[in-house]
């Protein structure tokens, strides 16, 4: 079947192309010297429509391929010389057409950059414009789609892009930015008929000065510039919808408005429905930072501190059965002076969830299968706020503030039906947590001479966590650690937990420039981090009366505590130093930093105190092969401290069948990191090759110690011998060809590691190997209906103790557009997965169909849909995961098929 389907979309694409004609050429100034990134657009002389278009590459070379039969006009340009355009007819029978362009050099550059962005694609410096029209026919509707379009772009299912297989870090609209944090709010809700050309700018920096000082060769931002009637004035939309699923009503309102001027922009977006549209994930609230990390991380030292969350509300409308979300987001950005701005964020969320899951556990050290069917009710309301400050009163200096103030309250009450070993158990699980935080930071830049560059960043945050959580079981658990009362019907164990972190890091940083192709650069630095965690077990007696555990107990002869109160200090004091230098095509930047760390924590009366000196090494090589080529090599060797949670020796509920515990005495883990990347983006051959190889190595890892008995686990921590590393490969590579309107894609991620652990007193290697491939075809025509059609297979194998378990998914999918009866548009995916294991135990095969059918007259506001998901009425999809101590096969139940008419009005 997959076959058959490549085979015909080649032969389709091979049709569309095959009676096109290659004109090549080479584009030079008037002394002869070849023009690189040089730009020609073919153009077809009846309709002006833009044929086909190239880039010159370092020789001044050019290809375009242009159908056969048809007469163009061919313009060359490039910034700061005169155009020329040549009228060029190609009969059917030509073998190919040469053309060549000299081009000469003009006083003014200003007729010639209107010129330039008439290109589809303009490459200048580290700035590549995509003129949006060049790939849009009107039918896109927000950001994601105009940019899967262009080449190089890719867009992923969570908003996520990619240029040039590196991440855009920033999203600016008309340089002012956008949500500063994750791209997914810009991706899902800036409307397409609103951009002009999008600005991608490699090698990004915020602050000029400090720009090429350091490694920031794969730092990717872009700015979205807006046509002129977007300016000055307010856009936007309003969208509401209603509909059915089966016995039950759907609504959902969306209104979104916008407003930029050269003074302020406005930002607000609103989301609510029940029909599985999630706009902001927790996932997402934790990926969005505002623009904050951990700028001390790359010194050698990887510490982090746990956040605030209970390991839930990641679902989605592929994973739950019923979802309910509210969500509003709104942004400002404001230049108050032409030496101070302010820009921030509000966000706010709140999504009710329920999820019906059967999962098969296989524990590979008991030999123990357990199915599980859960029912899961889970709210999550999330709340962010953010104030940021950049005052420049001189190119010499400026000052930097952020704040960001997170809050959430979660509650998750889950029923759990647990059959093992010819046992029943009736599960109650109760979740809490009201998790805050506020981080502040400050950064200062100061250039003292252009030979003489000075930057300090301190960066304060405070969090708050107070996670309860709640099991009620028919069985008895852990009698030999919990001394419950056991004359109960139902055993109700409580946990209170509270932990509190104040961290800060700061750093100052001297750049000495020694000529325009190397600098050196030192580093004085410190983090300091103070965290508090308490923790107690309580029982509820049928009575309601309460028994409180006590600090410590003795059981089955062995001394054991179920109350924490610990308090845990950790101090890195460092001194680095780099050198950055280039020579011919390649860039060095050797360096290394200088630790001293103090590890303290008190508990149980006593303290325990580590200190230790560590010299940390790093090393980055860039080979640069051409303009828009590269190869990069990185390595550097890391500290890793854990937070306090791992220092606390009482025990703690991790769930209702693992108890876990802290070790006081644990030591630093080693981490040996090396990675490989290549990039190529040519608009030569219209061709875009990613790759990425990366290998780590964890020696002294801080490793669980677990028991096994059934499903119960006891877990302590521990570090493992250096003769038991973790070794971590991972490797993704994609191409992407563009043959006239057809954009080939192939893609893959394969990732394979071995771990160790400790289960039931031995050391047991675990192995995880994933592989996942997928390839596709995607059209662009203006008028023909555009589909995409490809492929996925993924294969995820899993070793306990040489006990393996492999899932297989085979995917395939099939998207399609189409314009008809002149205000009509039709549009329809359709995925169909194959889901089985190697034993052939598993097989479960399900298909969703999503159809909308919109209807919209030229130059009107409105527009109405009809939107059909889950036609099919799919009850649910199959998931698998992996730990030390088992692997697992999850069934989702899923919203059911859902019928509404949407309304929306452009404002």
């Amino acid at each position: 079947m997959y076959k058959l389907q490549f085979t015909v979309v080649l032969l389709f694409s091979l049709a569309v192309s095959a009676q096109t004609i290659k004109v090549k050429g080479i584009i030079k100034d008037s002394l002869g010297n070849p023009l690189e990134l040089a730009n020609t657009i073919a153009t077809i002389s009846k309709t002006g429509i833009i044929e086909s278009y190239a880039i010159t590459n370092y020789e001044g070379r050019f290809q375009l391929d242009l159908p056969a039969n048809e007469t163009y006009h061919i313009k060359a340009s490039f910034l700061g010389y005169e155009t020329i355009q040549k009228t060029l007819h190609i009969p059917e029978d030509s073998k190919g057409v040469i053309v060549d362009f000299i081009l000469k050099s003009k006083a003014s550059e200003l007729d010639g950059v209107e010129l330039v962005y008439e290109m589809p694609v303009t490459v200048r410096g580290d700035t590549i414009i995509y003129n949006a029209d060049s790939f849009t026919n009107g039918k896109e509707r927000k950001l994601g789609d105009v940019l899967e379009k262009m080449p190089g772009v890719e867009v992923n299912a969570e908003g996520e892009i990619k240029i040039n297989g590196k991440k855009v870090s920033k999203v600016m609209v008309e340089g002012k930015a956008f949500f500063d944090g994750d791209s997914k709010l810009a991706t899902k809700n800036i409307p397409a008929d609103a951009i002009d050309k999008v600005e991608v700018l490699k090698n990004y920096n915020e602050v000029n000065q400090m720009r090429g000082l350091g490694n920031d060769q794969d730092t990717v931002a872009i700015n979205i510039k807006l046509k002129e009637g977007k300016k000055n004035f307010w856009f936007g939309e309003v969208t509401a919808g209603a509909g059915v699923t089966k016995n039950e009503g759907n609504y959902l309102v969306h209104p979104k408005l916008f407003y930029y001027s050269p003074k302020y922009s406005l930002n607000f977006i609103t989301d609510f429905n029940d029909v599985g549209e999630v706009p902001f994930t927790w996932r997402d609230y934790y990926k969005f930072t505002g623009g904050f990390r951990n700028f001390n991380s790359n010194g050698g030292t990887n510490f982090s501190v746990d956040q605030g969350g209970l390991g839930f509300a990641l679902s989605q409308n592929n994973r739950a059965n019923k979802i309910n979300t509210k969500f509003f987001a709104g942004n400002f950005s404001w230049e108050a002076s032409k030496k101070w701005n302010l820009n921030g964020f509000a966000i706010l969320s709140d999504n009710k969830t329920n999820m019906v899951t059967n999962t098969i556990r296989n524990y590979g050290i008991s030999n123990t299968q357990e199915i599980k069917n859960s029912d899961t009710n889970q709210r999550s309301q999330l709340g962010m706020l953010k104030l940021s400050s950049v005052y420049k009163p001189s190119y010499n200096f400026q000052f930097d503030y952020d704040a960001l103030l997170k809050m959430s309250k979660q509650t998750e009450g889950n029923n759990t039906l647990s059959l093992f070993n010819n046992f029943t158990n009736n599960i109650s699980e109760q979740k809490a947590n009201q998790p805050f935080s506020i981080n502040q930071n400050v950064t200062v830049y100061y250039t003292l001479n252009a030979k003489n560059i000075f930057a300090g960043k301190i960066q304060y945050l405070y969090q708050e966590e107070d996670p309860f959580y709640k099991a009620a079981t028919n069985l008895l658990p852990f009698s030999g650690i919990l001394p419950l009362d056991e004359n109960q019907n139902r055993y109700d164990i409580n946990q209170e937990k509270n932990v509190t972190t104040s961290k800060l890091d700061a750093k100052l940083e001297y750049y000495y420039v020694i000529n325009d192709k190397s600098n050196i650069n030192f580093t004085l630095g410190s983090t300091v981090s103070r965290q508090r965690f308490d923790s107690n077990i309580f029982q509820i007696l049928d009575n309601n009366n309460r028994i409180y555990f006590e600090e410590t107990l003795v059981l089955e002869g062995e001394k054991k505590s179920l109350k924490n109160k610990v308090k845990y200090n950790f101090t890195d004091v460092f001194l680095g130093t780099h050198y950055k230098f280039k020579t011919g095509k390649f860039t060095f930047t050797p360096g290394f930093t200088v630790h001293n760390y103090n590890v303290e924590n008190k508990q149980l009366g006593s303290v325990i105190i580590q200190n230790d000196w560590r010299v940390s090494p790093d090393f980055n090589a860039i080979l640069a092969i051409g303009e828009s080529e590269s190869i990069r090599f990185n390595y550097s060797i890391s500290s890793e401290y854990t937070a306090i949670n791992n220092y606390a020796v009482a025990y703690v509920f991790s769930n209702y069948n693992e108890m876990f515990r802290g070790n006081r005495y644990l030591e630093n883990a080693l981490s040996h990191s090396y990675s490989l990347n290549y990039h190529n983006f040519n608009m030569f051959n219209y061709t875009n090759i990613s790759a990425f190889l990366n290998y780590s190595r964890k020696i002294n890892g801080i490793k669980s110690d677990t028991n096994i008995e059934a499903i119960n686990q006891q877990t302590d921590l521990t570090n493992i011998s250096s003769s038991f590393p973790d070794d971590n490969f991972m490797a993704y590579a994609s191409f992407s060809k563009k043959i006239r309107k057809i954009q080939l894609r192939f893609n893959t991620n394969i990732s394979y590691s071995i771990s160790n652990s400790i289960i039931n007193s031995e050391i047991t290697e675990n192995t995880n190997f994933s592989q996942r491939y997928k390839g596709s075809v995607r059209s662009n025509f203006f008028d023909w209906p555009n589909f995409e059609i490809g492929y996925e297979k993924s294969i995820n194998l899993y070793a306990i103790a040489a006990k393996e378990s492999t899932y297989y998914t085979d995917h395939s999918f099939v998207n399609v557009d189409i314009n008809f009866f002149k205000h009509f548009t039709l549009s329809a995916d359709w995925s169909y997965y194959n889901y089985s294991n190697k034993l052939n135990t598993i097989e479960n095969k399900y298909s969703f169909v999503n159809v909308d059918l919109y209807y919209r007259e030229s130059g009107s506001n409105w527009e109405f849909k009809v939107q059909a998901t889950n036609i099919l009425d799919t009850a649910f999809i199959n998931k698998d995961s992996f730990n030390n101590q088992f692997n697992a096969t999850t069934q989702y139940f899923v919203l059911p098929r859902i019928v509404m008419l949407v309304v929306k009005y452009d404002l």
